[in-house]
């Protein structure tokens, strides 16, 4: 949480009338406390500070406990820092200012905060255009800081637009959010904005060495090394776990108290696991999942640091260097090289995609510790097939090692020469050849033996292929008709009398 954690001071739980949680007692006060990652956004900052281009707004967003709100605080302080010989914006934090203790407890008058999550409509930000035109009562600027911000309603957004945009001199936007998505652009494009990184497993460990250390306690490197893993990144959830471990352990922290708060199972474990997959012994890994299952291990937390394992094993075959990460154990550290070294990419890849496929079905099963036998069998069964390479290889080794037919040709006719009888048992080759190939159909004698047709001058009608009606088109069947009688069909024609018939 802290580039030196040494520097920071922790507050007297006394003084607050009640213990503080070391989340809230450890909370960096200056940039030179921030975590380690956010190196562009100090330099942005420090030139901006010293040339007097300070933004109206500024957007952090980040994942959960990487120090969002806390550096919108400093940030309010730098932007408000005043003390006998500096009275300018600046970054450079090491005396305590007029203002910075109000503003990092979060009682400046000048310095609001609004939660936007329980503050989601346009009636609260019609209060903050309001307030705005009013100058600050003591501080240099009058900052908002609004945490949560991609909660805020489509019309709240709408109506803070113009306001964002022009503001008044003297006032200051910070933006605080996990979901920077949900934020409309034409926010994000009236912002300056910093991505708060996560904060490495190796800095965590040495911050949380350092506060255990201020607070009296004694705890193995394993255990600091299990909790940085389960905090992800996040120096509150990290904080928060040494927290819980420390008042568990009652002032000595040992490894096997922390795997079992966590629920985890032990490393080494893990590790023998992954070898008893890797050689193929079903028996063997059965067993060992079953006491660690009988110990407290979650199935799926077995197969996540089954994975886990796989990816460092994988990661070390091509960046040996992350074998010195200080949050890895001594023995993941040496029998991961070895199975760097050992075991292939294909069959690490198998493995990967397996048990991404058998984590989901895990969670989702009503049975997970029968699940996770399935998926474990699965994985060991695995580990003796070839690869898709290797199985293609061999089928051609075997193809080309079997015995090629060939065709017995007809002995030569002692009648008649060589020549003519070559060129029958050519013949016949050829035929049985054509014969044997898919698809051929066999030529009648009468075709063979027909002449070819002589050429002729005369110009031949082209060949128009015959049309094929659908069904639906094809005309109907000619039905029988009923014939009338010639008599109904044809008229009666007048008789013809010749005029010396009518005398």
């Amino acid at each position: 949480m802290a580039d030196d954690a040494s520097d920071i001071e922790p507050k007297n739980d006394a003084a607050d009338g009640g213990y503080r949680v070391l989340a809230r007692k450890y909370r960096p006060k200056d940039f030179s406390d921030l975590m380690v990652g956010q190196e562009p956004m100090v330099r942005t900052l420090t030139n901006a500070f010293e040339t007097g281009r300070i933004a109206q707004a500024y957007m952090l967003t980040g994942v959960r406990g990487v120090g969002k709100t806390t550096t919108a605080r400093i940030l309010a302080r730098g932007l408000n820092y005043k003390t006998d010989t500096v009275d300018k914006p600046t970054i450079d934090l090491k005396e305590l200012g007029e203002h910075c203790q109000a503003i990092m407890d979060g009682r400046h008058v000048d310095v609001i905060e609004m939660d936007a999550a329980s503050h989601t409509g346009i009636d609260d930000i019609r209060e903050i255009i309001d307030q705005v035109r009013y100058r600050p009562s003591t501080a240099r600027y009058k900052v908002y800081i609004i945490d949560e911000v991609h909660m805020l309603s489509t019309q709240a957004f709408n109506g803070l637009l113009k306001t964002l945009e022009e503001p008044p001199e003297h006032v200051k936007f910070i933006f605080a959010t996990t979901e920077i998505r949900k934020v409309p652009i034409t926010v994000l494009s009236r912002c300056q904005r910093f991505d708060l990184r996560r904060i490495p497993a190796a800095d965590l460990v040495r911050l949380f060495s350092t506060i255990s250390a201020k607070e009296g306690v004694e705890i193995e490197d394993e255990a600091l090394s299990m909790i940085a893993r389960a905090a992800e990144g996040s120096a509150r959830d990290g904080l928060s776990l040494l927290d819980q471990a420390i008042s568990h352990g009652n002032g000595h922290v040992e490894a096997s108290a922390v795997r079992a708060m966590l629920g985890l199972a032990d490393r080494t474990r893990i590790v023998d696991l992954f070898g008893h997959i890797v050689s193929g012994n079903v028996k063997a890994a059965l067993q060992e999942f079953l006491a660690q299952y009988e110990a407290g291990a979650n199935p799926v937390v077995v197969l996540n640091d089954l994975a886990d394992f796989t990816h460092l094993v994988t990661r070390l075959k091509y960046v040996p260097g992350g074998a010195e990460d200080v949050s890895l154990s001594e023995v993941e550290r040496a029998r991961g090289q070895e199975f760097a070294e050992a075991v292939a990419v294909s069959a690490l890849s198998r493995i990967w995609q397996m048990l991404l496929k058998g984590i989901p079905e895990t969670e989702n099963a009503a049975r997970p510790y029968g699940a996770a036998e399935m998926v474990l069998i699965r994985l060991t069964h695995a580990a003796h097939l070839p690869s898709p390479e290797d199985a293609a290889r061999r089928l051609l080794a075997l193809e080309s090692s079997e015995p090629q037919s060939h065709p017995s040709r007809p002995s030569a006719s002692p009648q008649g020469g060589g020549t003519s009888g070559g060129a029958s048992a050519r013949a016949g080759s050829a035929q049985a050849t054509q014969a044997s190939l898919p698809g051929h159909r066999r030529r009648s004698p009468c075709c063979a033996r027909r002449p070819p047709r002589p050429l002729s001058l005369t110009p031949q009608r082209p060949h128009r292929p015959k049309r094929h009606r659908s069904p639906s088109r094809q005309r109907p069947a000619r039905r029988n008709r009923r014939r009338h009688p010639r008599s109904s069909r044809c008229r009666t024609l007048p008789t013809f009398v010749p005029s010396t018939a009518r005398r």
